[in-house]
């Protein structure tokens, strides 16, 4: 069973379509179910998570610089399959264990994002683990009791990741660390997944339900095309070898005036439908 710290937080998160306020506001979380290598037993535990470029997502086995390895770890390394809830979505993950060279990247680029995870390391004698979740593909799961439901959370991730990411353009300084160039990218590469799962399944069946939508179907279509341009535009200039802050900040901001007027269009005239 977890903790009634860890406890509390998971209940925050689930009520909170994936989020967690308090001490975790504007960390990116998520929780990990994983099975007892001992008990067999289901254990969840909140954890902060790395994006790494919409394949996979990136754990760390810091237990704040303790001396052993949490007991999360133990359970992946015996039961490498777990179920993972990120923001609106629970899916099932493989788990991996980085070793050696990539292990050592990742981890600088960890260090690089947040000296934290170097003030955990100095404090202990082990090698810090990283692992990595990749989802095993299968239907989504979303925590959403409706259609339109489920697409304004998903909305909703969009906002906060946006959110966090010009928080951190602002906290970065002169330089664009590997790390926050990678929150960039996760998040492009998450949006072209929405927008295309959008465009080849539910504007198709929506337009056959209410062929009276054709005209704001069209509009969102070229919406994402709009869109679609300036995540490129993006990915160009954080893609660079010294890419320019200023820019990439300038970049970001565009992104987000057009995504917002789009997402609240797109609430305001498709959840109606979604849900009548």
């Amino acid at each position: 069973m977890p903790n009634d710290f860890n406890q509390q937080v998971i209940d925050d998160f689930r009520a909170n379509g994936g989020y967690a306020g308090g001490l975790f506001e504007g960390t990116r979380l998520l929780l990990l179910t994983t099975t007892g290598a001992r008990s067999g037993a289901k254990h969840t535990t909140p954890v902060a998570y790395l994006p790494d470029g919409g394949e996979r997502v990136l754990i760390i086995a810091s237990a704040a610089g303790a001396p052993r390895h949490p007991a999360w770890y133990h359970n992946i390394v015996a039961n490498p399959r777990v179920t993972v809830e990120a923001g609106a979505f629970t899916y099932e993950a493989q788990a991996t264990v980085l070793a050696d060279a990539e292990r050592d990247t990742v981890f600088a680029r960890a260090v690089e994002d947040d000296p934290g995870w170097a003030d955990y390391q100095a404090k202990t004698s082990r090698v810090i683990p990283v692992v990595a979740l990749r989802e095993i593909p299968g239907p989504p799961n979303v925590a959403a009791s409706s259609p339109g439901e489920a697409i304004k959370l998903i909305h909703q991730g969009f906002r906060r990741e946006l959110a966090l990411i010009r928080s951190e353009f602002t906290a970065s300084g002169p330089g664009l660390g590997a790390q926050l160039r990678m929150n960039c990218l996760t998040l492009c590469q998450g949006l072209h997944n929405h927008h295309t799962g959008e465009d080849t399944m539910l504007f198709p069946a929506l337009a056959r339900q209410h062929p009276a939508s054709a005209s704001v179907i069209d509009r969102l279509q070229e919406e994402h095309r709009r869109i679609a341009t300036l995540v490129e535009d993006l990915q160009r200039v954080i893609s660079r070898k010294d890419p320019d802050p200023l820019t990439a900040v300038s970049e970001v901001e565009r992104l987000t005036r057009e995504l917002e007027a789009h997402l609240v269009y797109e609430e305001e005239e498709l959840l109606p439908l979604l849900d009548g």
